[in-house]
């Protein structure tokens, strides 16, 4: 019988997520940019982890932190060069890493030469057609054309200067592409060989779902009850990706896309099929709370949808989008529904759940996700003042949500005050955002060589992972455990246990334990910790 060739790499993969302004600051003007990464690959690589996936780097406005993206083919300044990020791609490469850049075909930047050219025409010109432009509606057009709303807040429509409006499903400054056009399809087509010929490995799709729209853009209230929602996860959508990965297909190296999908979870699968997607993000796990039924069924869920079309199941703790897992596990309620501030927080059992967390994530089949700040334990900073915060959702919400950057303030390298080695000694300008005093005992430098720390906890997991043969692409297998307890195996000899019940439970039979969330009571695992155990292979299996 031939030998089996190998899984490729993307099926098990361990991902760093860099959010680029907050990484580290190669030129001192307190903004993160690809220099700073440069400087720090070592980091990734140490922490044994497979690739990094970069959010956007393109000319931009920065409207909205570079998702507003005025030219998808040259860097913005900001955070370099183009010579520069070849120079990353290729650094990275010989630090063992692939490359993951963040694409952006929803919507683009109202700076755009397109979107520019769209708004000196007048309505019903083809320059018009590239985008979704209507008359509104009232007496004078001065209604939305519909009754969509934009994910930042307020209408998702914005009036041009000659009483037409223009869709943005989120900010004005983010105008939707008409994806029915084919010079859209072109476009970006293009603009995929144009990354992949410079050597990058692959693209993370941002909001992937929403592409298409419904024929008419109809209003929503108009809809019969549990109908398709009009914006998103339309049908058409699929052939877009069909094509993007015949492109893919024809460079060598395992290419791979991974789909940011808030799609319910039955829809998840279509996108993933053999033709589409390599893989999307499992949002559902975590958005679930600590709590082990609820986890379980997740999981269950979760391989069960992917199994049928052969893809790797992601799992993802956080991202630059959302509360990081320290503060969240850490207040009464745990779930992930939307970002809640000012909430009371035990950081301190946040911090044992999400230690907990990792090695459950670490241990499951498929790839797994870490968020820049993660490996160090960096809980979400709720205290910035609101002059300082940037976030656009903030005055589009009318305040009612704060937005999002407590969970992307600049890491903390190394030293006992700010900017924490973020920036270069001597640097003038101050990180972009404040970094919080007490992150002194939270940097890089703090935490390499403390055995107990969340830091070298994840450097064990993440070589554990990348080493042990149970922890290939493959399945597992549920164990039998009490309430509040998650156990299973991996095949090869390997088990996990976490303890989410509020009392210590016995380890089941095993020859060693390989590694642990928290310090063991003897025999027995405290409450909110993880265990990896090394058992004897069950042949028979």
């Amino acid at each position: 019988m031939a030998d089996r060739l190998p899984a490729p790499w993307w099926r098990s993969a361990a991902i760093y997520q860099i959010y680029p302004r907050s990484y580290a600051d190669g030129n001192g003007d307190g903004i993160g940019d690809i220099a700073g990464i440069r400087a720090r690959l070592a980091h990734i690589r140490d922490l044994g982890c497979d690739a990094v996936w970069i959010s956007p780097w393109y000319v931009s406005p920065m409207a909205d932190a570079g998702y507003d993206v005025a030219d998808y083919r040259a860097v913005d300044p900001v955070f370099g060069t183009l010579a520069e990020a070849e120079a990353l791609i290729s650094e990275a490469h010989g630090h063992g890493l692939r490359l993951i850049v963040d694409l952006v075909p929803n919507h683009c930047s109202d700076q755009h030469p397109w979107f520019q050219r769209a708004l000196a025409a007048t309505p019903g010109s083809p320059a018009r057609e590239l985008f979704h432009f209507r008359p509104g509606r009232g007496v004078d057009g001065e209604l939305p054309p519909n009754d969509w709303q934009s994910a930042f807040g307020g209408p998702a429509w914005h009036r041009a200067a000659d009483g037409e409006w223009y869709l943005h499903l989120f900010a004005p400054q983010q105008p939707d592409w008409n994806w029915n056009h084919p010079l859209v399809r072109t476009e970006f087509e293009d603009i995929l060989r144009f990354w992949l010929d410079r050597g990058v490995d692959g693209f993370r799709i941002d909001v992937a779902s929403l592409l298409i729209k419904q024929d008419g853009l109809p209003d929503k209230a108009s809809l019969p009850e549990g109908a398709p929602v009009p914006d998103s996860d339309r049908p058409e959508v699929h052939e877009i990706y069909r094509a993007w990965r015949r492109i893919a297909d024809t460079y060598d190296g395992d290419r791979v896309f991974v789909g940011e999908l808030w799609v319910p979870p039955a829809s998840l699968a279509r996108y993933l099929r053999p033709d589409e997607l390599h893989t999307g993000f499992n949002f559902p796990f975590m958005q679930a709370p600590w709590d082990a039924f609820a986890l379980r069924s997740v999981i269950d869920e979760t391989l069960a949808l992917h199994g049928p079309v052969g893809a790797p199941a992601t799992w993802v703790l956080g991202n630059h989008d959302t509360t990081r897992p320290a503060t969240r596990y850490g207040r009464a309620d745990t779930s992930y529904t939307e970002r809640r501030h000012g909430l009371p927080v035990d950081l301190d059992l946040g911090t044992r759940r999400a230690r907990a967390a990792a090695l459950l994530t670490f241990a499951l089949p498929g790839s797994v996700y870490v968020y820049q700040g993660e490996e160090l334990g960096l809980a979400e900073v709720e205290d910035i003042p609101l002059a300082l915060r940037q976030d656009p959702t903030l005055g589009q919400s009318g305040g009612t949500d704060l937005g999002r950057d407590g969970c992307r303030v600049p890491l903390p390298w190394d030293g006992d005050e700010p900017p924490f080695g973020f920036s270069p000694d001597g640097a003038d300008a101050e990180p972009w955002l404040p970094q919080p005093p007490a992150w002194k005992s939270s940097t890089v430098a703090a935490q390499s060589g403390a055995a107990d720390s969340t830091l070298e906890l994840y450097r064990a997991g993440l070589h554990l992972r990348r080493t042990l043969p149970a922890l290939e692409d493959g399945g597992m297998e549920w164990l039998p455990a009490s309430d509040g307890v998650l156990a299973f195996t991996r095949p090869g000899g390997f088990t996990c246990v976490v303890n989410l019940a509020q009392t210590d439970v016995d380890l089941p039979a095993h020859d060693e334990v390989l590694l642990a969330s928290g310090p063991l009571n003897g025999g027995t695992l405290p409450a909110d910790c993880a265990v990896w155990l090394r058992t004897k292979e069950d042949t028979a299996r």
